[in-house]
């Protein structure tokens, strides 16, 4: 996909659920133009491509603790399986659509689609293992009418324990939690014991606790209308923190739900209690989801001004490493230059270059071999210099400017560093002034709702 099919896709799709981003492309635009033309960006790369333009929520955890009536409860509608053994083994990535009916297509779908940062999931997958190329195997989309998805992502987990390429989906579960706004991981009320979390769960927990962003990580005790009697919620509710502290958990949030169309609670009194904590706990959870939404417009607005000022920071090190390739090269094209320098006047001296023809014969000669030492010279020098960066965008930017057919005196003449952070400078006050109608945007909907 070209980095212009990419905006206009994006357009599409944001006008249908998230049109005050709309205009924000254009600032990625400008941005992405900036960058390739000093050699930050290739021709095919674009910024749009760095961050997820639709918050993603991950729901992870066993096959038998609710996870996908959970799901169907959220979305109104019958998405994915329910059962109390494995019925799926892929992870389903659920997004919005128009059409009415639910629609499933294979994991290679999600390639093709910009609201999804899993253009190098098949490289993931190719780590887990080398043979495998059938990105279906792992992953598929599911796309569904319902407003609680509009302009959001959801990440169902399959069922780890039952599925014999566990390992691999657990390394999976790495790289998507990595990618996720917000993550949901449940736990089985029925089995609060620590021994219910060995592997699967020990897992996931621990892959949490390295979150960059712990408060982003949702801990859900679900089903507790199977396993609560008249007066130990508390006591299970306080098994499973004791659990989850053993194994590192210090921070993030801890709920208990159960899906109210599937609880049969003989108890009335019971009843009213656990609906009232399901009910206040269930609404928080909504609020995080719904709350995704707003940070991940704010991230991506966010995003323009960090990428230009992260170019502005690498102009200068791009300069000196541009004028050191020149310095050396004009050092070492005046030591070879005097070398046949005083190699003609040696032959001159020395009577042969007596005849003019053949004068203009070896002057042509040296020309030629004065042109390919200064090539390989050259070549030398500009991969030595470039070594000298560790940085991949200011190398990639350096190799560009110092093509073989680009005139070396000249190199770096054409990037102008005022006038281009003078550009980058007009971006990140564009990306402050949206960031500003997000404010009276959402400050006006949050005083509707009130």
């Amino acid at each position: 996909m070209t980095p212009q099919e990419r905006y206009q896709k994006l357009k599409e799709h944001l006008l249908q659920e998230n049109p005050l981003l709309v205009e924000v492309i254009d600032e990625y635009k400008e941005l992405d133009k900036i960058a390739k033309k000093i050699g930050f960006l290739q021709p095919q790369q674009t910024y749009t491509e760095t961050i997820s333009w639709w918050p993603l929520i991950s729901i992870l955890g066993t096959f038998s603790a609710g996870k996908s009536s959970f799901i169907n409860e959220f979305l109104g509608k019958k998405v994915q399986d329910t059962g109390n053994q494995a019925v799926d083994d892929k992870f389903t990535v659920i997004c919005y659509t128009q059409k009415d009916e639910i629609v499933s297509l294979p994991g290679v779908a999600l390639d093709a689609d910009p609201r999804f940062p899993f253009y190098n999931i098949s490289k993931e997958i190719e780590k887990l293992d080398p043979k495998e190329k059938n990105i279906n195997k792992y992953i598929q989309l599911k796309a569904v009418k319902s407003e609680r998805i509009k302009g959001k992502i959801l990440i169902d987990s399959p069922g780890f324990d039952a599925d014999i390429q566990r390992d691999a989906i657990l390394r999976m579960s790495d790289h998507i939690i990595n990618l996720s706004d917000l993550v949901l991981i449940f736990f089985d009320a029925r089995h609060p014991e620590p021994g219910a979390m060995r592997d699967t769960l020990d897992h996931l927990v621990q892959s949490a606790i390295t979150h960059t962003d712990a408060d982003k990580v949702l801990y859900i005790l679900n089903q507790i209308d199977t396993c609560a009697k008249e007066d130990n919620l508390e006591d299970i509710i306080g098994a499973w923190q004791r659990a989850l502290s053993q194994k590192g958990i210090v921070s993030g949030k801890f709920y208990a739900i159960y899906n109210k169309s599937l609880a049969t609670i003989q108890n009335p009194e019971l009843a009213q209690r656990l609906a009232k904590k399901r009910d206040e706990d269930l609404q928080l959870i909504e609020e995080k989801i719904d709350k995704v939404l707003i940070d991940r417009s704010y991230r991506i607005a966010k995003n323009v001004e960090t990428r230009a000022k992260e170019i502005i920071s690498y102009l200068y090190p791009l300069d000196n490493l541009l004028s050191k390739f020149k310095f050396n090269l004009i050092i070492a094209d005046t030591i070879t230059a005097a070398f046949f320098l005083i190699l003609i006047l040696y032959l001159y001296k020395n009577d042969f270059l007596s005849s003019h023809s053949y004068t203009l014969i070896i002057l042509i000669f040296v020309l030629s071999l004065f042109l390919v030492i200064h090539l390989k010279v050259r070549s030398f020098i500009r991969i030595s210099v470039a070594k000298k960066s560790d940085n991949l965008f200011i190398r990639n930017a350096f190799l560009k400017q110092t093509k073989w057919y680009k005139p070396y005196l000249l190199v770096g003449s054409f990037i102008s560093k005022k006038k281009i952070e003078r550009q980058l400078h007009q971006l990140i006050e564009k990306s402050k002034n949206f960031i500003q109608k997000l404010n009276d945007q959402y400050i006006s909907l949050q005083k509707e709702q009130v």
